[in-house]
């Protein structure tokens, strides 16, 4: 390796690993115990053997668990560090999931100011090692994908609320492109309309999702969604917009698509 190399681990999306300019090919179960190491930051020996061997003997899946370790690249950068019994990734090693996690993190607790860019890592929304089947990596790939919707609308409330109406619809968004039928995403972009003054497409957009809703799940908007309109319409089209939203859908803008149809959980 390269003297004082960086190295890089990308979960998100297809499995890479990179030092400096060159990306290192690992064989199939490094990579397993690499990902896993770095999804838990520290491991025993015992449960990292037992989780990624469980068909196999204690005694075969420690052995399988020694062959993968040396077969690791060796140079200035070690990848893995050893307290004990206990397994650990390298402080040096950089890893996307955990960067992806403090930003998301971080917006939910509402530490984002209103003169910084929006956090690309979550729009975008890559899957978790997309192909893998392995039940802790399922269990991984499910708290990702909340942790980051709830990220996104916090992210479009407060982008809202910050008179950044356009950015927020841009969060709103992306969270409805990863899950159709998220209420809380959606009221955000009916939210965004109405601060904008644009009645019409707030009553549209409300009507879109009131259709999703019923044809998807049999179910109305929450009462929270319709007060939403309630609470910031003139009365008169407040009282109205149940009776004009199948009219309000049909006239949606043939540039503003309906939101993706056939599978709740399609990452974006």
């Amino acid at each position: 390796m390269d003297r004082n190399p960086s190295a890089q681990l990308r979960l998100l999306g297809r499995f890479r690993l990179e030092c400096g300019t060159r990306s290192i090919d690992l064989c199939r179960n490094g990579q397993r115990l690499l990902a896993f190491l770095s999804l838990r930051e520290s491991v025993p020996r015992t449960v990292l053997a037992g989780t990624l061997w469980p068909e196999v003997t204690e005694e075969h899946a420690r052995g399988s668990l020694r062959t993968a370790l040396w077969k690791l690249p060796r140079g200035e950068l070690p990848l893995v560090r050893c307290c004990g019994d206990v397994l650990m990734v390298a402080p040096a090693l950089r890893v996307d999931v955990h960067a992806l996690t403090r930003t998301a993190l971080g917006v939910v607790a509402g530490r984002f100011p209103s003169y910084r860019p929006l956090p690309l890592a979550l729009l975008t929304g890559e899957d978790l090692l997309p192909g893998w089947d392995e039940d802790w990596v399922l269990l991984e790939r499910e708290r990702l994908r909340q942790l980051r919707l709830h990220a996104l609308d916090s992210l479009a409330e407060t982008l809202v609320e910050q008179g950044r109406t356009a950015l927020a619809m841009e969060a709103a968004w992306a969270g409805i492109r990863a899950e159709p039928l998220r209420e809380s995403a959606h009221r955000v972009v009916v939210s965004a309309h109405l601060a904008e003054g644009n009645v019409d497409e707030a009553l549209c957009h409300y009507a879109l999702f009131r259709t999703l809703s019923n044809e998807e799940l049999g179910v109305e908007p929450s009462p929270r969604f319709a007060r939403l309109l309630a609470e910031r319409l003139p009365p008169r089209v407040a009282a109205g917009h149940h009776g004009r939203a199948p009219g309000a859908a049909a006239r949606r803008s043939p540039d503003r698509p309906a939101p993706p149809v056939g599978g709740t959980h399609a990452l974006a």
